[in-house]
């Protein structure tokens, strides 16, 4: 009979309803659980005889329905080592099953979660409250560059940062039309040039006194010591940079730049119309008499009349870069496209619009970061921040066939296919995402499946009774 049918379709709807609750109450539970995915049920009819002219009572099932591709809120935290994806993507990381010589021994398997509450361990490892092991690629301190595309455990190098020399320097300026040097007559023309056409032999080559046409060629293009008081009178300030040598001495790179040619032709140049400067480092302090206290560059700077570089001059190098006996090395000078310009300037100063260089000393690990191009950062002592680690992080064609683990983290599955590296999303510092529980959600479900309950039982009692009428019958 139908009533025997009516009871037991009920009680599938009591056995459904009570799978719904179950994940109603583990997602309440779970409503603070950092990077936590809610399960919701899906409910599924099961028929077993329908035809134009007859139907049997059928069945009901619920089935989880996952919501791994459902992003939660990301609220920002204070802690630098905290991390959330905005948009897809999962943290790759692993988990430890066992110590030896007093560090973890990892699993050959790789899980995946968006719980980024990740801290440093007295190990280096960065870990999550989880238990979970942050995964990433090595990254070149000196080259930026990522060492292998292989991503590992991460573990953080608490020593020193190696120093490192040197060899390239930042550099873009604006050189005024007229340098206001001590020098500088303007009823005297040419007087803002560092010499007349007699003084300079060629190229950047001077007499060791740049105030006497009979003084000696200096071929390797220096100023004396000497003569520095003249030099001084006719150059203007390009600023300062500190380098380091390869064992991360500091040194001070003082710069100066020197008119040598001006468009009336009162310089030594060869080209009517143009403007020619050139670049001067002090290279020892302590310089005494005939011995060399400031050294050229070895490049011309040749502008046209409308202040731009001809020709353009995006680099030079230094050879062999020496500061009060301090040998840094060969070191490249970068002005860029337009770097160096001579726009018209009334203050008759050198504008440094920038100036900075790739060395620096050596230093102690002081503090780690999660940057913003999802890389982990560490900053050091010697002021330096370096990039460690670039973030591990994968998507999923179906990230909803995730298989669900301990600890808001994931397996991979044949309906979820195989990990892809990178992500769609970005990688935010100081951040953890919540769980994408919604708890007012949740309590309206929680009152349906408790009335869908309620009616499956009601079910029951009525079939319930209908058969006992029926057997009453008999009397």
């Amino acid at each position: 009979m139908s009533f025997f049918g009516a009871m037991s379709t009920a009680v599938t709807g009591i056995k459904a309803q009570s799978s719904a609750l179950g994940y109603i109450s583990d997602n309440i539970a779970n409503s603070q659980t950092t990077g936590f995915k809610k399960t919701e049920a899906s409910f599924l009819d099961i028929v077993t005889v329908a035809t134009a002219t007859n139907q049997q009572p059928g069945a009901v099932m619920a089935q989880p329905k996952y919501t791994n591709s459902v992003q939660g809120t990301i609220s920002s935290t204070s802690v630098a080592t905290n991390m959330a994806i905005n948009g897809n993507g999962f943290f790759v990381v692993s988990k430890s099953v066992g110590n030896a010589d007093n560090s973890p021994v990892f699993q050959d398997v790789n899980y995946y979660t968006r719980a980024g509450d990740f801290s440093m361990d007295k190990n280096g490892y960065l870990k999550n409250s989880s238990g979970y092991y942050l995964q990433g690629t090595p990254i070149d301190p000196t080259s930026g560059n990522l060492v292998g595309d292989a991503t590992g455990v991460v573990q953080i190098n608490q020593g020193f940062l190696a120093a490192h020399a040197t060899s390239s320097i930042n550099y873009q300026v604006n050189l005024p039309s007229t340098p206001t040097t001590s020098n500088y007559d303007t009823t005297v023309a040419g007087s803002e040039l560092l010499q007349t056409s007699a003084e300079k032999t060629s190229g950047t080559v001077f007499h060791n006194d740049p105030t006497n046409t009979s003084g000696t060629p200096a071929t390797d293009g220096v100023i004396q010591a000497q003569d520095e008081a003249a030099f001084l009178n006719r150059s203007v300030t390009g600023g300062s940079v500190t380098a380091y040598d390869s064992q991360g001495t500091a040194a001070s790179v003082q710069l100066r730049w020197v008119k040598v040619d001006n468009a009336s032709g009162d310089g030594s140049g060869s080209t009517p119309g143009t403007e020619t400067w050139q670049l001067f480092y002090k290279s020892d302090d302590s310089a005494t008499g005939t011995n060399a206290k400031w050294t050229n560059v070895g490049q011309n700077y040749t502008f046209d009349s409308a202040g731009n570089l001809n020709p353009p001059v995006a680099s030079t190098t230094i050879n062999n870069l020496t500061v009060n006996g301090d040998v840094i090395g060969n070191v490249t000078l970068y002005h860029g496209n337009g770097g160096v310009t001579q726009y018209a300037d009334t203050s008759g100063a050198v504008t440094v619009n920038k100036i900075d260089q790739d060395g620096y000393a050596a230093g102690n690990l002081v503090s780690i970061a999660v940057t913003d191009n999802g890389r982990i950062a560490g900053t050091y002592s010697n002021g330096k921040t370096v990039d460690l680690y670039q973030i591990g992080v994968a998507h999923f064609n179906n990230p909803d066939g995730l298989q669900k683990v301990d600890g808001a983290a994931f397996a991979a599955t044949e309906a979820s296919g195989q990990a892809i590296a990178g992500g769609s999303g970005s990688v935010v510092g100081s951040a953890l995402e919540d769980s994408n529980v919604d708890l007012s959600d949740e309590f309206s479900k929680l009152i349906i499946a408790q009335q869908a309950y309620s009616a499956n039982t009601r079910v029951i009692t009525a079939a319930d009774s209908l058969i006992q009428e029926t057997l009453n019958m008999k009397h």
